[in-house]
């Protein structure tokens, strides 16, 4: 049986895979974000908020199962999306601008349409790229 300790070679391996992934995602979400304007930039930027937060699950539970931690990433998401509701967020956002990009401030149900979207590519990607790197050892 395999060790599912965080020494095991293959954990720390996926953890750094991850960490990489998780880099080049929070890179892309602040272009999209800062860069981008209109419908599509908003969908890509809260899709990919949906993989960073499927990303950090997967780095803290890299046994976990794909299915489940993307099934957590969206049940998060939608958390945080409903959050909103309580304004919280946008008071948070005044004193401190970060909770924006973390928190959001308004609660826009296309949002949960693009958590959806990325939280279901997210364990595919990983799956696929799993695969892969088990053939190629």
């Amino acid at each position: 049986m395999a060790s599912s300790s965080p020494r095991d070679p293959s954990v720390r391996a996926r953890r750094r895979g991850l960490l990489v992934s998780s880099v080049l995602v929070i890179a892309a979400g602040l272009v999209t974000h800062f860069v981008g304007s209109g419908p599509t930039a908003d969908f890509a930027g809260d899709a990919l908020y949906a993989v960073m937060i499927y990303l950090v699950i997967a780095i803290a539970f890299p046994r976990a199962a794909f299915w489940i931690v993307g099934a957590t990433a969206l049940a998060l998401c939608t958390l945080i999306e409903c959050f909103q509701l309580t304004g919280l967020p946008a008071l948070w956002a005044q004193s401190f601008w970060p909770v924006r990009l973390v928190l959001g401030v308004g609660f826009d149900v296309r949002d949960l349409v693009a958590y959806a979207v990325g939280a279901g590519a997210a364990p595919l990607v990983d799956l696929a790229l799993s695969r892969r790197r088990a053939r190629v050892r």
